[in-house]
């Protein structure tokens, strides 16, 4: 049992943070796992990660991008859900914060906030924290099972000291659901950094690209939910108008096998790079990206745009208009790819609105989406949790935004 009531001074002992999420996957949850695990004061924090395998499907973010990060893997926590394996990965998880008596677990994606909120519950875990970087209310699966995923977060909010929301649309969302009530939630959007931006025509010759002509990119999964049917049909509106334009997708997922039929059907068109470590060459080859889904909880992918300076075309779903103004910094669109192509082709055809756009993104989303802020936020979070439980004095959130 962990004992609640013991009384840390601002000065002793860390705060024990047991961070749970499903897989390290490139995607959003696990660059903002990455950048609270880089950032977080290890003089006031002892973090740990606990994580899943990834999918065959799926780039290993860890591997990928921060090999530097340690986590700790819990096999059966993946995507898959397997009855017998997630009971071992939930067993396995009451084990491991039994070992390490966590002040806070914070899950991540779903199934791990099942799981990991269901062991916290198990092991006696002070204070459960549940990061919503999306939901499955919309789009996801037929309303028989999506009412069973309500169902389920709801008992899950009930156990659940505090909700974070990344966007103030994923919030009244989830609230809407009967998911939790308004005193659980913060409102903690993403926060990522970009590595500096090779030269133009380096990144453009480093994928193979022609010097000239427009280039619009695409960076994220490639499943359902994200439509890349429907970002093909744009790719095929927009060269039918525009024939030098070329269209890249940074990204894999279990549709590839689709995409990369319809990219021999287009010819030089739309090409396929895959997964790369070196996202920001994909960006700085770009004069553009576009997004197709059909929900979004606040895609990293248009914060990184905005980081490197390049409007977005999007469409209007989620928390999209949270990260992109229209008409500011970039064009939104309804879910048809009609809409998409118009909105692209008008990108492309005037380099003035499109400079001015990115210009604006850059400065936006530099302001609002930084890394540091996100750390910054979880750690006065975590400090409050710390003060009101007794286990930090007050003064110790005084240190914090001192630091800050």
């Amino acid at each position: 049992m962990i004992d609640d009531r013991v009384d840390f001074p601002a000065d002793g002992e860390r705060l024990r943070v047991m961070r749970v999420i499903a897989r390290m996957n490139v995607g959003g949850p696990a660059m903002q796992v990455a950048a609270l695990a880089r950032g977080l004061d290890a003089a006031r924090f002892d973090h740990r990660i606990h994580c899943g395998f990834v999918g065959p499907d799926e780039a290993d973010y860890v591997d990928l991008c921060a090999p530097e990060i340690e986590v700790r893997r819990v096999p059966g926590l993946g995507r898959s859900v397997r009855p017998s394996d997630d009971g071992r990965a939930l067993l396995r998880l009451v084990s491991a914060m039994r070992a390490f008596r966590p002040h806070i677990v914070h899950t991540h994606t779903a199934k791990a906030g099942a799981l990991g909120r269901t062991a916290a519950v198990l092991a006696r875990v002070p204070v459960r924290v549940h990061t919503f970087h999306g939901h499955l209310l919309h789009g996801y699966f037929p309303p028989a099972k999506t009412r069973m995923v309500v169902q389920a977060e709801r008992a899950l909010a009930r156990v659940t000291d505090h909700i974070v929301a990344v966007g103030g649309r994923v919030r009244d969302d989830l609230l809407a659901a009967g998911i939790g009530t308004p005193g659980k939630y913060s409102v903690v959007p993403p926060g990522t950094d970009l590595p500096p931006l090779p030269e133009r025509e380096a990144a453009r010759r480093s994928l193979g690209l022609p010097a000239d002509g427009p280039v619009v990119a695409y960076v994220g999964r490639v499943t359902r939910i994200k439509r890349p049917d429907r970002f093909v049909e744009v790719v095929r509106a927009v060269a039918r108008e525009e024939p030098a334009a070329r269209f890249v997708l940074c990204g894999d997922g279990d549709l590839v096998p689709e995409v990369r039929s319809a990219a021999r059907e287009l010819g030089g068109a739309l090409r396929l790079l895959g997964w790369r470590a070196d996202v920001e060459t994909v960006y700085a080859a770009a004069d553009a990206v576009l997004l197709t889904s059909d929900n979004e909880g606040m895609p990293v992918s248009l914060i990184e745009a905005g980081l490197a300076g390049l409007p977005a075309v999007a469409t209007k779903v989620g928390g999209v208009p949270e990260v992109v103004r229209d008409g500011e910094t970039g064009l939104l669109a309804a879910t048809r790819a009609g809409e998409l192509a118009a909105a692209t082709l008008r990108l492309l055809r005037d380099e003035p609105l499109r400079l001015r756009l990115g210009h604006a993104a850059r400065i936006r989303t530099t302001e609002r989406f930084g890394a540091a802020r996100l750390v910054s936020d979880i750690r006065h979070l975590y400090a409050s949790i710390a003060v009101e439980r007794g286990w930090w004095r007050p003064s110790a959130v005084g240190d914090l935004v001192a630091k800050d």
